[in-house]
């Protein structure tokens, strides 16, 4: 199983420069797993760039993928996690979901950087 973070998403989105390196996972879907923060916050930043009927046509090709609700027990491992290694909230919801599923997290966000079962790539310009 896959996660690809917010970060990712966005690069595949915009035709980034890493933008092929997480299109193995996306073109997936019977593998991917989507936390619903991820949905929040690719949702957030296509609506402000872009509009809503993008920010509508970016959620529609994530749902492609199984969304993975934030239940109390992921909850609490990501509460557990983002103090134990001082990550920011969503971070910790994607890495507690991943963790709970045996996924591997695809990313550009440094805060994954070193991290077990995860892909990350460096941002390119």
């Amino acid at each position: 199983m896959n996660i690809v973070d917010s970060s990712g998403w966005l690069e595949y989105f915009t035709g980034g420069a890493n933008a092929k390196r997480f299109a193995e996972p996306l073109k997936n879907a019977g593998s991917l797993l989507v936390p619903v923060i991820t949905i929040y916050e690719v949702f957030k930043v296509v609506l402000r760039e872009c509009g809503e009927n993008e920010a509508l046509h970016a959620v529609a090709a994530m749902q492609k993928g199984e969304v993975c609700d934030l239940t109390a027990s992921i909850a609490l491992s990501a509460s557990r996690i983002s103090l134990q290694l001082k990550l920011p909230m969503a971070d910790s919801i994607i890495l507690a979901t991943a963790q709970a599923r045996d996924a591997m997290i695809w990313t550009q966000d440094s805060d994954f950087k070193g991290l077990p079962k995860v892909k990350h790539f460096s941002k390119k310009k």
